[in-house]
Formats: structure tokens, C-alpha cells, sequence
């Protein structure tokens, strides 16, 4: 149930507040603060996915609301209320962070469409922030092998800068995973890490969900929705399987390079956005520019920086240390006690030809977790790898 937090001097204006979001949506919270200082205590005690905060106020004006809450609580979404002679300062809010304004009084259409953008934010900060905890926890880049440590110098030398990467290999070698490492050592990692899985969405949705859409643009969109580079802005897109990408999403993409805005699907307004793009793909993509699949100049534009991800088969070394790392996980996802693979069952699984790369070895270090011994020895490689 989202929450609103409605900081208003003026009684007349939060009754009509008040009367539109709740006509609105009657699973909107709504609470309400006469000034300031009223607003920023209850800020600090309550946990709000939205304040709508005038601008002119006694005691404590909207301006040092808008600059406490983003030192309290920067996550929440701020729209400022400005009468006619404040448009000026509620620009100035909209540099310090504000998430839009309206005016005085205000129109139904405007502060409702607003309001389900912002919330939208929200949710999304909401979800990045889960997913960067999860990240930071399950995302390692485990190997010591020559191939692995060249991708780890490349990466620290890149993730600084603001170049687009373009990161090729085959299913399963761990293109996503350096595509967040990317984004971790970057300066943008305080920011959102957004992954648009493009083989994954259907060609006639990807628009919409790369560059939203407005309420009425097609049959299901029943209100306006933001996209997924709006979603990323201050941080990092991630653009996987970008080879499945369909030619026109492809044009719009390569507009929103070169321009750095988007356009939402049944609109003509443009929307700033600022958004480090990395790319991968397990395909190639020379080979799909010459059979008219891929366009030329998107590839130049995402292709600054190439990383090759190597197969497992080309980095046999690195089997054991990934082993090791993957039977911990195990043992800590499952409650269970870590179990030691012997040196020939290692030595076995080093052997073995990896089609499915570190995803295919991961599978089988489970397996052989849960059927073997006390210890992996092996036989039990034998029996139970399936190769």
C-alpha cells in the first residue's frame, strides 16, 4: 500500500489533495503536515514512497525539505507544489533532486499522472537496491587463469570511464557477471544496474519496455508507464542478448545514444536520460550486419570496448577454484555441511568437455554435492556427471 506524505501550509489545498488521490486510489495512504518542520519529523519517523511538498512555507520552506529529506531519506521521491510566482525556484528544486513539480491549483490529469510515475520510481529504486544486495553477494569473478586476469585488468581500466562495452562469449561464460563488475567499480554504482534480458521479451513489447509507454498507446497500456532507460537514469543499463534485439527497437536504441533521451511509446515528448549502456551478446554480430539482422552503426556505437568472456574449456585451470566456490554456495543455500572434492575427481572434471560452460558445472558440483559421500571422490564424478 504506497504510502504519501502531503506537506501543505494551506488547509484548502491538502483537502483537495487529500480528495483526488483518494478518488484516485483508495489503497493510497495519505498523511498530512501543515508546515515544514511538522513534515520533516514525521519524515524521519515514517517510511513514505512519496511526498508532495509546497514550496512556500512558514517556518521551514519546501527548498530545506526538499535538501533535509534527500540527507535523511534520498530514496523518496519528492514533487514540489509551486504557486504561480515560484515556477522559477521549482526548477531550481528539480537540480536538487526534486522529482517533478506541479502548479497551483492543481490539474487533475497532471498531478495524478505525477504521482503513479513517481511511486513507479520508487518501486523500481526499491528493487534495484534488493537486487544490488543480492548482487554483491553472488556476483564474484572467480579464476586466476591468464584469460580471466586479462578480464579483470580490462575492467579495472574501463569501469571508471563513461565507455560503452560490448561483451561477446557463449551462453553460460559469465557475461552478465562482468557486466556487473562493471558497473560496481564504476562511478556510477551508487546508481540503478538495469537488466533488459532482450531475447527474453517479445519483439512487438520491447519499445515499451525500454522506452515506456502512455496510458492508451495500445490495448493494455491502462496508464502511463516508464521504460527501462528511464528507470537506469544516473546508472547502467545492461542490455543483454542485444543480437535478439528487433531493427526498429534497434533505431530507437541508437537515437537514445546518440541523443541521450528516449520517447515514450505513444508519445512525441523527449525525455533526458543519462545512462552507461553495456551490452552482450552470444552471437556474432559482423556476421549479422552482413545478413541485414544487425545495424552497422548501432554496433559501432556500443562496440567501444569489446571483452571476449572465454569458454570453461579454455580457462581447464580455474575448475578447481570454481568448484570450491560453487560447493560453499551450495552448502550455504541448503543448510547443509561443505563437502571436499578429492584430487581426482578434480582432476576428472578438468578433463571433461564444458558445452554449457560454468553454468554446466555449476549443475554438476550440485549434483555430485547431494549424491556423493562424505567426500567427492572419482567415482562419484563418474557416475554421476553424466558426460
Amino acid at each position: 500500500m504506497p504510502k504519501i506524505l502531503i506537506i501543505e501550509d494551506e488547509a484548502a489545498i491538502r483537502r483537495v489533495l487529500v480528495k483526488i488521490l483518494s478518488e484516485e486510489n483508495d489503497t493510497y495512504e495519505l498523511e498530512e503536515a501543515e508546515d515544514g518542520l511538522v513534515g520533516i519529523e514525521k519524515i524521519k519517523k515514517e517510511d513514505y514512497d512519496l511526498v508532495l511538498c509546497d514550496i512556500k512555507m512558514p517556518k521551514m520552506d519546501g527548498v530545506e525539505v526538499l535538501e533535509a529529506t534527500k540527507l535523511l531519506k534520498p530514496e523518496i521521491p519528492m514533487v514540489m507544489i509551486s504557486g504561480h510566482g515560484d515556477l522559477d525556484t521549482a526548477v531550481q528544486t528539480m537540480r536538487l533532486g526534486a522529482f517533478d513539480y506541479i502548479s497551483k491549483p492543481p490539474d487533475l490529469n497532471r498531478l495524478l499522472n505525477t504521482v503513479r510515475n513517481a511511486l513507479d520510481r520508487k518501486e523500481l529504486v526499491v528493487q534495484n537496491k534488493i537486487l544490488k544486495t543480492k548482487i554483491s553477494k553472488n556476483y564474484q569473478m572467480i579464476g586466476e587463469s591468464p584469460a580471466i586476469a586479462d578480464i579483470k585488468d580490462i575492467i579495472e581500466k574501463v569501469a571508471p570511464t563513461e565507455a560503452r562495452v560490448l561483451i561477446t562469449g557463449a551462453n553460460g561464460t559469465g557475461k552478465e557477471l562482468v557486466a556487473h563488475w562493471l558497473h560496481q567499480k564504476s562511478e556510477r554504482a551508487g546508481g540503478p544496474m538495469i537488466e533488459v534480458n532482450c531475447a527474453a521479451i517479445p519483439s512487438e513489447l520491447i519499445e515499451s519496455e525500454l522506452f515506456g509507454h502512455v496510458k492508451g498507446a495500445f490495448t493494455s497500456a491502462n496508464k502511463d508507464r516508464a521504460g527501462k532507460f528511464e528507470a537506469a537514469n544516473g546508472g547502467t543499463i545492461f542490455l543483454d542478448e542485444i543480437g535478439d534485439m528487433s531493427l526498429s527497437a534497434q533505431a530507437k536504441v541508437l537515437r537514445a545514444l546518440q541523443e541521450n533521451r528516449v520517447q515514450r511509446v505513444g508519445s512525441d515528448k523527449d525525455i533526458k536520460v543519462d545512462v552507461r549502456v553495456i551490452a552482450a551478446t552470444n552471437k556474432d554480430l559482423k556476421k549479422e550486419i552482413e545478413e541485414g539482422r544487425f545495424r552497422e552503426d548501432l554496433y559501432h556505437r556500443l562496440a567501444v570496448i569489446l571483452i571476449q568472456v572465454p569458454a570453461l574449456n579454455d580457462r581447464r585451470d580455474d575448475i578447481p577454484l570454481l568448484v570450491e566456490y560453487f560447493s560453499n554456495k551450495i552448502a550455504n543455500e541448503q543448510g547443509t555441511a561443505n563437502k571436499a572434492f578429492s584430487e581426482d575427481a578434480l582432476a576428472l572434471l578438468k578433463s571433461y568437455d564444458w558445452s554449457g560452460n560454468i553454468r554446466e558445472l555449476r549443475n554438476v558440483v550440485e549434483r555430485l554435492i547431494i549424491l556423493s559421500g562424505a567426500t567427492v571422490e572419482e567415482n562419484d564424478v563418474k557416475l554421476y556427471a553424466t558426460k
